[in-house]
């Protein structure tokens, strides 16, 4: 699904009345979400899940078909855990 065709779908669902409207609703929703995990904040949303940050650990590996190695940087990562009710609407629909 293209970010156009969310947008309407949003409009739909939502009964905004202007596409506009969705876009806004969709921008503030997801740039709250970005603030809150760079703030390092949980947000739980019952029923649809849990977003979260992560410390991910320095990592290193060998380049595949390489006699190179690489190593990654420790860093925070977004984490998303789905709840049981969209769970099981996704699984039975």
């Amino acid at each position: 699904m293209t970010k156009a065709e969310f947008i309407e779908l949003m409009q739909e669902v939502g009964e905004y009345e202007e596409k506009t409207d969705a876009e806004k609703a969709i921008k503030a929703f997801t740039g709250a979400i970005t603030k809150a995990l760079v703030d390092k904040k949980s947000i739980s949303l019952i029923g649809f899940g849990t977003f979260s940050t992560v410390e991910v650990a320095e990592k290193s590996g060998k380049v595949p078909g390489k006699n190179t190695t690489y190593t990654k940087p420790a860093h925070t990562a977004p984490k998303f855990k789905i709840g049981k009710t969209l769970k099981d609407v996704v699984a039975n629909a």
